[in-house]
């Protein structure tokens, strides 16, 4: 098989890992709200945990890649998740979740940055677009994944005998009132087999173009300063915090206002969330081929809006199915956001993309917020009200982005017309 080929699959294969590993928060967080016994505030740092690693490292991550190779930085963000995820499964606590969450974090961030300018170069430039796109399906597929195997994996070792091999050295492994805590032995597993790869492939070396290397501190200091840049950031910054304030709190939710287990029909409705924010994506990619970019963003933003009202104050059944429709209306966002605020500057796209990404941060933003207000309030749909104001900020980047390139459209009626007028004139 082709080196590249081989490359290109481990570059495939690890937006499945990031997105395998990053969206297991959401199934986790009923389990570590009652076994760590934490106020619904308290547990959003959980995740702010997390996030914040984006924050802190998405740009030194672009500089890292731009010093040293992407195979190094790979190796460096695989290392941490590795690690990340062995402490807390070797000792389970609050504090040492947040510390794992920081880790584990801080790797998801790193293998953000590095594995987009590989996959360029590994996939050819003419194919980026379809093998970007493949990579954000798989992103999608590993994200409405997890939680089944989450949820498969948890009540396996709860059962009294095993012949799993696996299911039999996790039980041994893990609390027997804590098993949700195997999930990070399989990450931490994960991250070795990924680093082994890793260790065994020759990378191919990454020629940049100037638009794709970062920029040095006194650029991001002038980018902050530019007001267009920061509107892009919080909107980034909006989306994230949505799109995981929504997945954090659906089990929750759904266990106190309609009484649902959190283990099998929480994270049913949850791998339905991911899936259907997948599936949107596709609707995504046909519709910005004949629609403004900004127009599709207002419809799906306003769909989102009508859905989480749906979701917040309809019954059981209606909930049931709204929450899976928000992720499915929630699709296009982070796409159309980053290629609005990309193509609404002339020059540093890679110093851009940097804040962008550093604007992930806002994942770990919503979640306390809505804990601190449902603990206040004593009322978990007071707290969800915040994801409104994240909406409805997104719906109004519809109306102030002004892009110096817009998104190519197909006419369908240009051609249509002239033959309309030149069978008029005959």
């Amino acid at each position: 098989m082709n080196k590249n080929t081989l490359i290109l699959a481990l570059v495939l294969l690890t937006f499945f890992v990031v997105s395998f590993i990053t969206n297991i928060l959401g199934p986790l967080f009923p389990s570590l709200v009652a076994d760590f016994n934490l106020s619904l505030a308290i547990a959003g740092f959980l995740p702010f945990s997390f996030f914040v690693a984006y924050g802190v490292m998405s740009i030194p991550s672009g500089i890292l890649v731009d010093r040293l190779s992407e195979k190094t930085v790979l190796f460096m963000a695989f290392m941490m998740a590795a690690l990340g995820s062995s402490i807390f499964a070797i000792s389970p606590s609050f504090y040492m979740a947040m510390f794992s969450l920081f880790l584990i974090g801080t790797g998801m961030a790193m293998l953000q940055v590095a594995i987009n300018p590989l996959l360029r170069v590994v996939g050819g430039e003419e194919h980026f677009a379809f093998y970007s796109v493949s990579g954000q399906l798989l992103f999608g597929a590993a994200g409405a994944l997890s939680p089944l195997v989450y949820s498969k994996v948890v009540l396996a070792i709860e059962e009294p005998e095993s012949n799993n091999f696996l299911i039999s050295t996790l039980q041994t492994l893990v609390p027997a009132n804590m098993t949700w805590v195997s999930m990070y032995w399989i990450f931490a597993l994960i991250s070795l087999v990924m680093l082994a790869l890793i260790i065994m492939l020759k990378f191919p070396k990454v020629n940049r173009k100037n638009t794709e290397s970062v920029g040095a501190i006194k650029v991001y200091i002038t980018l902050f300063k530019d007001k267009k840049i920061l509107l892009f950031f919080i909107a980034i910054a909006a989306y994230v915090g949505t799109e995981q304030g929504v997945a954090n709190f659906i089990s929750i939710f759904l266990q106190e206002y309609h009484g649902l287990d959190p283990l099998t029909e929480g994270v049913d409705v949850l791998s339905q969330f991911w899936l259907m924010l997948t599936l949107g994506c596709l609707l995504g990619l046909v519709l910005v081929k004949f629609l403004d970019s900004r127009l599709v963003l207002k419809i799906f933003s306003l769909s989102a809006i009508v859905s989480l009202t749906l979701a917040l104050f309809g019954h059981t059944q209606l909930a049931l199915v709204a929450f899976p429709l928000v992720g499915f209306f929630l699709s296009v966002m982070w796409s159309v956001i980053f290629s609005l605020a990309l193509n609404s500057v002339a020059e540093h796209h890679g110093s851009v993309a940097g804040i962008l990404c550093t604007g992930i941060i806002g994942g770990g933003l919503a979640s306390p917020i809505i804990g601190v207000i449902a603990d206040l309030s004593g009322n978990l749909r007071l707290g969800m009200i915040v994801i409104y104001i994240t909406l409805f900020y997104i719906f109004g980047v519809g109306f102030w982005a002004k892009p110096l390139i817009h998104n190519k459209t197909i006419n369908l009626f240009k051609n249509s017309n002239k033959d309309t007028v030149k069978t008029s004139n005959l």
